[in-house]
C-alpha cells in the first residue's frame, strides 16, 4: 500500500517538473526571444518618434529582423536640439547597407509604431555594431492638421472670390458676355460645320 503510495506521488512529481519547465522555457520565450538567437545592437536617431514603445518591431525590407530595446533622449551641443536615440536589436543574418532609409512607420489599424528600414543600394558596406543611422522624421499628426486646416481655407477664398467675379475664373463664370460669345460661335458653327476644316491662307 505504501509502495503504491509513493509510485504515485513520484509520478505526480514528475509531471509537476516538466510542467514547471515548459512554463519557464515559455516565459522566457515570449519575454525575450533575443536571448535564442544572435544578432547586433543599432542605433536609430529620429528628431520626432511619434510614440515608438520598447518592443516594437524593426523591419528591413519589410521582414520583421528585430525590436526596439531602448529609447532615450539625447541633447546635441552642437546643433542645440534634443534628439531621440532609438536602440535596436537586429538578426545577424539582417545585413543592412550603410546608405538604407529609415523611419517611423504604422503597423496595422491599430495604430502601433515601428521602425521601418528599406535597404540602400551600398552592398560594400554594411551596418556594424553599435552603428548609428539617420532616420526621417515623420510628420506630426498636429502639422497634418494645420495643413489640412489651410487647404480648406485656400479653398474657401478661391470659392468666394469665383462667386464674386474676381479672377480670369470668376469673371469667366460670372460675365454673360463670355457665354453670348460662346452661344454665337456654337451656333455659326452648327450653320456652318465646314468652318471646323477651313484653315486660314497665309499672307505672303
Amino acid at each position: 500500500m505504501i509502495f503504491g503510495k509513493t509510485k504515485l506521488e513520484l509520478r505526480v512529481g514528475i509531471f509537476v517538473f516538466f510542467g514547471i519547465i515548459i512554463l519557464v522555457a515559455f516565459i522566457l520565450l515570449i519575454g525575450d526571444y533575443t536571448s535564442w538567437t544572435s544578432g547586433y545592437i543599432v542605433d536609430f536617431n529620429f528628431g520626432f518618434s511619434n510614440g515608438v514603445k520598447v518592443g516594437a518591431p524593426v523591419r528591413f525590407a519589410g521582414v520583421d529582423v528585430g525590436e526596439v530595446k531602448e529609447i532615450r533622449l539625447v541633447s546635441s551641443d552642437q546643433d542645440k536640439k534634443t534628439n531621440v536615440r532609438i536602440k535596436g536589436w537586429v538578426k545577424k543574418d539582417a545585413r543592412i547597407p550603410v546608405d538604407s532609409a529609415v523611419w517611423v512607420n504604422t503597423l496595422g489599424l491599430l495604430g502601433e509604431k515601428y521602425i521601418e528600414i528599406m535597404p540602400g543600394k551600398d552592398y560594400s558596406n554594411f551596418v556594424k555594431e553599435g552603428d548609428c543611422l539617420i532616420g526621417t522624421d515623420p510628420i506630426p499628426m498636429q502639422e497634418v492638421g494645420e495643413l489640412a486646416k489651410k487647404v480648406v481655407e485656400d479653398v474657401d477664398t478661391t470659392i468666394e472670390k469665383i462667386n464674386k467675379g474676381e479672377g480670369t475664373v470668376g469673371k469667366f463664370i460670372s460675365d454673360d458676355k463670355v457665354y453670348k460669345e460662346i452661344e454665337a460661335l456654337v451656333t455659326d458653327l452648327r450653320k456652318n460645320p465646314w468652318k471646323l476644316f477651313w484653315k486660314t491662307k497665309e499672307k505672303k
